[in-house]
Formats: C-alpha cells, sequence, structure tokens
C-alpha cells in the first residue's frame, strides 16, 4: 500500500491550500477534507491496486491522478464532497461511455472515480471555435438522455434563484433581474423541464481527446433538467476571441448558434437559458464583490436581445 507520504507527492504544491479555503457543503469542509486527502489518495490507490505514473493534475475542487492496473493506463479521481459533484459517478454510469469518459469504477462515499484514460494535453482550445463548438453540439446531442432518479433537478434550481432575485435589486440592473424573473417563471412550465440529463460545465476545456473516439467529455456537474440550460460555458472560455462592441454580440450568438443547429437545441430557448443563468451568475458575482465576472454575465445577457 502506498504511504501517506507517497500519496502527499502526487498532489500539486498549493492546491490543498486552494481547496482548504472551501466552506462544507453538506459535508466536510474544504479544510478537513484537504487535510485527510493524502490518506484518502493512498487508500484508493490500495483499494484498486494501482500504480502512479506521474504527478496529479487539478481542477477547482478534484485531482486527477495518472495510473496504471495491471498494464492498462486508467485515471484516478478523487473530489471533495460537494453538491454540483455529488451526482457525477451516476450521470457517468448512465451514459456509459457514450459522448463522456467511461467510468471504470467508483466509491462515491469517499469521492473516488476510477475512469478511462483520455489525453489531457489536447482539449478543444487547440481547433478552430466554430469546429469546437460543433463537436460540443455533437456531444451533446448524445448526451441528452431521460435522467435518472437522484440527480439536481433545474426547477430546484430556479426556485432557488427566483428568491435570491430580490436581494439583489441594488447590485444588478433591474431590467435584468425583471427579465430574468419573468423567463425563470414562464421556463419552469416548459414540458419535461426536470427530463433530460445535462452535462452542465461543457466547455473547451472540458472535451478531451481519446482514443476510442476524437473527443470525450469530462467532468459534467449533471442536473435533470431542459436542453439549452447547459450551454453558456460555451460562452465563457476563449474571451479573446469574442472580440468587443457588435463583434462581441455576433461571435456570443454564432458560437450559440452552432452549438444548438449541433444539438438539435431549439435556439430561442437556448437564447432565453443564457438570460436565465447568466442572470444567477451576475448575482454570485455580486455577492463576491467580482466587478469583471458581473460586467461579463451583464454583456452576455444583453446579447441575446433582438
Amino acid at each position: 500500500m502506498p504511504s501517506t507520504t507517497e500519496a502527499a507527492a502526487l498532489i500539486p504544491d498549493g492546491w490543498r491550500e486552494q481547496v482548504s479555503r472551501l466552506p462544507a457543503e453538506g459535508g466536510p469542509s474544504g479544510a478537513t477534507w484537504a487535510a485527510g486527502l493524502p490518506r484518502l489518495l493512498a487508500d484508493l490507490l490500495d483499494h484498486w491496486g494501482l500504480s502512479p505514473t506521474g504527478t496529479g493534475m487539478t481542477g477547482w475542487t478534484a485531482v486527477v491522478v495518472p495510473v496504471t492496473r495491471e498494464g492498462d493506463p486508467l485515471v484516478l479521481k478523487v473530489v471533495w464532497p460537494h453538491h454540483e459533484a455529488a451526482a457525477e459517478p451516476l450521470a457517468l454510469r448512465h451514459w456509459a461511455g457514450n459522448g463522456a469518459v467511461r467510468l471504470v469504477a467508483a466509491e462515491p462515499s469517499r469521492g473516488g472515480l476510477l475512469l478511462e484514460a483520455l489525453d489531457p494535453t489536447t482539449d478543444l482550445r487547440c481547433e478552430p471555435v466554430e469546429d469546437a463548438c460543433e463537436v460540443i453540439g455533437g456531444l451533446l446531442r448524445r448526451l441528452h438522455v431521460p435522467a435518472p432518479p437522484r440527480v439536481r433537478t433545474l426547477s430546484d434550481w430556479l426556485e432557488r434563484q427566483l428568491g435570491r432575485l430580490p436581494q439583489h435589486a441594488d447590485t444588478v440592473p433591474r431590467r435584468m433581474l425583471d427579465q430574468a424573473e419573468s423567463l425563470m417563471r414562464q421556463l419552469a412550465t416548459v414540458p419535461e423541464v426536470d427530463g433530460t440529463l445535462l452535462h452542465t460545465d461543457l466547455h473547451f476545456q472540458n472535451v478531451l481527446a481519446a482514443g476510442r473516439e476524437p473527443w470525450l467529455a469530462i467532468d459534467p456537474k449533471p442536473l435533470a433538467g431542459r436542453p439549452g440550460f447547459e450551454l453558456p460555458p460555451v460562452l465563457w472560455n476563449r474571451l479573446g476571441e469574442l472580440g468587443t462592441g457588435s463583434a462581441f454580440r455576433w461571435s456570443v450568438r454564432r458560437r450559440l448558434q452552432v452549438v444548438c443547429e449541433a444539438a438539435g437545441i431549439d435556439e430561442d430557448e437556448a437564447r432565453a437559458w443564457v438570460v436565465v443563468r447568466e442572470t444567477a451568475e451576475a448575482m454570485s458575482a455580486a455577492d463576491d464583490g467580482d466587478r469583471d465576472a458581473l460586467t461579463l454575465a451583464i454583456s452576455l445577457a444583453k446579447a441575446m436581445d433582438d
């Protein structure tokens, strides 16, 4: 069994300090979890009979270690327990590798996922942006399957956002709040609003090159919802390519159009979801005092206006 010291050496310097600042979301705080991570990582390596082949890579709340088992390349992902990640193993098992990374095994209670190995050095940032958007749309079309039970629902999310709106009358433009409220109430009544399994963080960096297919999605942050809700992350990356002024509006809407066409999503409904979700982003940015994020959210919502 790997020692705690050996496992700790697999975790990039400084990342545990970053995670330690996260407050608890129904489980351990980031600080408590980070303190026990070397032991947890060592236990999971031993449990699955894995041999590390390199230092771990990190996202915001997870560390991913390249490993082998009986000579087969795999990756071990260990996730800090939080609401958005709770149903990740369920979603990956439901997709069964169709458009997404294949789940080999899971220890949900410990946040451990054993996954097929993809190419972490090659994502959609290396592709022309319209080609990348078409790839994302094609993946979404495949990932849109009936949602299984026990996945967070879009109707619950909408209810929470409606409750937040009155608290932001002085920090988010009134017109944006009013428009979002009207759309939230309208969209909450669309058929099967909680019917489809969604990958709510499908952006250019969360699509990696693979061996069995050209591209596969990772890190789903699953939600049971309505197709179109998950499109805003495509607008949050490669910001420098969006331009300014009228070019910004054209570029934003063009990305949306390409993804919608490839995914079979109604573009008008997708624009409405962008306004709704960007209003939620604006409220969070205002809470955090992040002026740049607030400005971007307002600009993206305005770009949806005809």
